[in-house]
């Protein structure tokens, strides 16, 4: 117990420090040279959780999501521009299509939260999510001058793969945070670590492999991340819930719902719920028209596919350094200052897009490639940081119970602020008339999109500050509601332990957001 302690201290504090062999203090693994950090900071969470969870966290984030993502990407990119021949706005339209399984995470959550199968509510939908990933993919892979409506249903097929081992994943990660709160923003950190890293490695390999192989070739190589989806809900450490009345299905929803929206009404989450909302839908996405620029244009660079690989390969180090800044540096930085800078930068960072089109780069005598590599990591590095500190947030509003249905709900508002940033930058694309050959007014698309980005700073009242004290909300608050509900709404059988335990120790767990103000 003591070593548990001071590992979870060592892990959580600003300033980490330990002794070495000589007794002198070093610092801790972001600031000093300590190759056993890593090793010991994943012992001491699965120690924590087990292994089992910390291993599926690495799967679903960091194979499936990070390095099937990252294929997925650049290989659905050339089969819309290159098998199916669209434009960019139909291209983005498409994409938003596609994204509707994370619209409906909320679905999935539910399921995974009220509705156990064989006694477990987590592991077969891990089965559930790999299968439906191996037989769109191979249809996509193996089917000849596959009509679009088809390639899209598969697409989308695919896609609800991904969406509901992400919801499942979300759920056991929430549901650890509420158990072992110091732990959550070292396991968002390990979420986002694994994403990083994965989508390194993918998107190193995207370009090579869409090269070699043919975007169709990508999606039957994309079958391995969903069958490692498979394994993981065959060991993942599971509870096994007693027998489970399927009748009252129904009542569990209406039940998983009183208490959303019990949690919904609360000001201090719908409020981060709505600046979360904008932040996405108005930061445009006019990506389709930027590659179509960047691969087609004569008067574009005209990027190899193995050229595009490497640009968002070596770009997605900055989303890592983001996680890892987060992580040992920015998480006890004052919450919305830190929301505001990252806002602002992630405007101002979008002019590098309208210097790269406006070839001034080669002006100032920086070569396309690596003004591209520059412009991407920027990117990444800006997006993880205003991400972070949302995940959470949003990890720490989540109801004992219904932790998958809660997170996914508030990842659904996200995924559709997406959603509305596709199809509005779709919009923007055709409104300007920017196709696979015409690009006159593609910098006004990225003049647009950088002037839109700046605008949710005028909504950052809506988000708490850091300071404790400013989040009323809490997970305890929906223990005392569901406690003098009249209905007496009752949260899952293998998750009472845990409601249980909150409850006992309510005084010595403090559930509130894990961005803390520093005092000055």
């Amino acid at each position: 117990m003591v070593e548990e302690g001071k590992d979870n201290e060592i892990y959580n504090k600003e300033e980490q420090v330990e002794a070495d062999e000589n007794g002198s203090p070093k610092r801790g693994i972001f600031v000093g040279i300590n190759i056993r950090g890593p090793i010991d900071w994943l012992r001491m969470l699965s120690r924590e959780t087990h292994w089992s969870s910390v291993v599926a966290v690495v799967v679903v984030y960091g194979i499936n999501q990070g390095f099937g993502g990252s294929l997925a990407r650049v290989g659905t990119e050339y089969y819309m521009k290159d098998v199916q021949k669209v434009q960019p706005s139909e291209s983005q339209a498409f994409t938003g299509i596609t994204n509707i399984p994370w619209i409906i995470k909320p679905i999935w959550g539910l399921l995974t939260d009220v509705v156990p199968i064989f006694g477990h509510r987590r592991r077969p939908y891990f089965v559930l999510a790999g299968i439906v990933g191996i037989l769109s993919m191979f249809f996509l892979s193996f089917h000849e001058k596959l009509h679009i409506v088809l390639a899209l249903a598969a697409l989308t097929a695919g896609s609800a793969g991904v969406a509901i081992a992400d919801v499942t994943i979300d759920a056991c990660v929430a549901q650890h945070s509420g158990v072992h709160p110091s732990l959550a923003p070292d396991m968002q950190s390990l979420c986002a670590l694994s994403s990083s890293i994965g989508a390194l490695i993918g998107f190193s390999l995207s370009g090579v492999f869409v090269h070699l192989i043919g975007p169709k070739g990508v999606y039957g190589l994309l079958s391995i991340p969903y069958a490692l989806v498979v394994l993981v809900g065959v060991v993942l450490k599971e509870p096994q819930s007693p027998s489970f009345a399927y009748r009252q299905i129904r009542e569990k929803f209406v039940d998983a719902a009183m208490v959303m929206w019990t949690t919904l009404k609360s000001e201090d989450v719908w409020r981060p719920c709505l600046y979360m909302y904008l932040s996405f839908a108005l930061s445009l996405n006019i990506y389709e028209g930027l590659f179509y620029w960047e691969t087609d244009s004569k008067a574009g660079p005209s990027f190899s596919q193995e050229a595009i690989g490497f640009v968002l390969s070596i770009g997605s180090v900055g989303s890592l350094l983001g996680a890892i800044l987060y992580q040992y540096t920015l998480k006890t930085h004052p919450f919305r200052a830190l929301l505001f800078w990252t806002q602002l930068f992630f405007g101002l960072s979008g002019m590098l897009d309208l210097v790269f089109i406006l070839r001034l780069n080669l002006k100032l005598g920086i070569p396309d490639y690596f003004f591209a590599v520059i412009d991407e990591s920027v990117f990444q590095l800006v997006g993880r940081l205003k991400w972070m500190p949302l995940l959470v947030l949003s990890s720490q509003l989540c109801p004992p119970g219904i932790e998958g249905t809660f997170f996914a709900l508030l990842m659904s508002i996200d995924n559709f602020g997406l959603m509305s940033s596709t199809w509005l930058g779709g919009l923007l694309l055709h409104v300007l008339n920017v196709t696979r050959t015409q690009f006159d007014n593609l910098w006004l698309a990225i003049l647009i999109r950088n002037v839109l980005r700046i605008v949710p700073l005028c909504f950052l009242f809506l988000v708490p500050k850091s300071d404790a004290e400013s989040l009323g909300f809490s997970r305890m608050e929906v223990l005392n509601v569901l406690e003098d509900s009249e209905n007496g709404i009752q949260v899952s059988s293998s998750l009472e332990e845990d409601s249980e335990i909150l409850l006992k120790h309510a005084e010595e767990v403090e559930l509130t957001p894990l961005v803390t103000s520093v005092r000055s």
